[in-house]
């Protein structure tokens, strides 16, 4: 195809948009529907990932240390646990720390709970706080440390914990939101395609008589085709444009709402960090939806 009748594919897929106003209007109209309550789920399972991520990332192991470790073996077991390759972090918390933060997290409970206990009369053990890079393996990696207490014959670990059972119904859930949402942001996107495609469907059944017109002085199905897909994606094109500007005011104002409103425990992941997948998903799919839907219902007309 050279450059000429490519822009004249072109002139008439813009003309054909405004030409034909009512229908394209309609398609467009179904196209901002469609897109909009796909665009809405999107962001719904975009926010929901992010809690279920930082829930994820707040899982930890506490590695409580035996009364008895002196420095030299502590900081031979922090070696030890440090080259695991599953871990990334360990901090080590002295009991004296452990009682400050734990004064400090009680608050007012803490003076009545916890008189009695200093320095010098302190229950609590050393600890070793472990992040791993990948919370899934945080089991796995408290068993690989408990296994430590039988490389030595002090036994300097007294205790592992990691939240376990309560762990892995986090992680259970965690994941089965994931898996729903994006099954539902699938359903809803291939609704979206047949809905809209039907749209388009009407528009091109109204214009038939053109179609054939053109069929019958010798037009070949390749030079009636690509107006079409010129003002399919036109079409797709407008309707993501005006969908995401909805969603972009609508989130933006509940994201001023949230945000001050200290009454409300609830974090929006900010719009500047979506907003290239988001447009960029939805202008995707609205150019590729309406090309896609002009090709499908011009095909039976180009038959005859």
């Amino acid at each position: 195809m050279s450059f000429k009748t490519f822009l004249r594919h072109l002139r008439e897929g813009f003309k054909s948009v405004f030409r034909n106003g009512w229908m394209s209007i309609a398609s467009i109209i179904s196209i901002v529907v469609s897109l909009f309550i796909l665009g809405v789920f999107i962001l719904l399972v975009l926010n929901v990932n992010a809690v279920a991520d930082e829930a994820d990332s707040q899982v930890q192991i506490n590695v409580h240390l035996a009364l008895n470790v002196d420095q030299k073996l502590r900081e031979t077991l922090q070696t030890e646990i440090g080259n695991m390759p599953e871990v990334s972090k360990i901090t080590f918390i002295s009991k004296d720390q452990g009682l400050k933060d734990l004064r400090a997290d009680m608050g007012k409970d803490a003076a009545e709970l916890l008189e009695g206990f200093d320095e010098d009369n302190n229950p609590l053990p050393d600890t070793l706080k472990v992040e791993v890079v990948e919370p899934t393996t945080v089991a796995f990696v408290a068993e690989k440390i408990e296994a430590l207490n039988k490389t030595h014959a002090d036994q300097p670990i007294y205790k592992v914990k990691y939240g376990k059972g309560s762990i892995e119904t986090l992680f259970k859930i965690t994941r089965a939101v994931r898996n729903i949402g994006f099954i539902f942001v699938a359903g809803l996107a291939l609704m979206s395609m047949f809905l809209i495609s039907n749209t388009i469907r009407v528009t091109i059944l109204a214009r038939r008589k053109e179609i054939g017109i053109m069929k019958l002085v010798g037009a070949t199905n390749y030079f009636i085709r690509w107006p079409f897909f010129i003002e399919g994606a036109l079409i797709g094109l407008i309707g993501s444009l005006i969908t995401s500007g909805i969603l972009y005011l609508g989130y933006s104002g509940l994201e001023s709402s949230v945000q001050g409103d200290p009454m409300l425990q609830l974090q929006l992941i900010p719009f500047g960090d979506i907003w290239m997948l988001l447009i960029g998903m939805l202008v995707g799919l609205g150019v590729l939806i309406g090309v896609w839907g002009s090709t499908v219902s011009i095909r039976r007309f180009l038959k005859v």
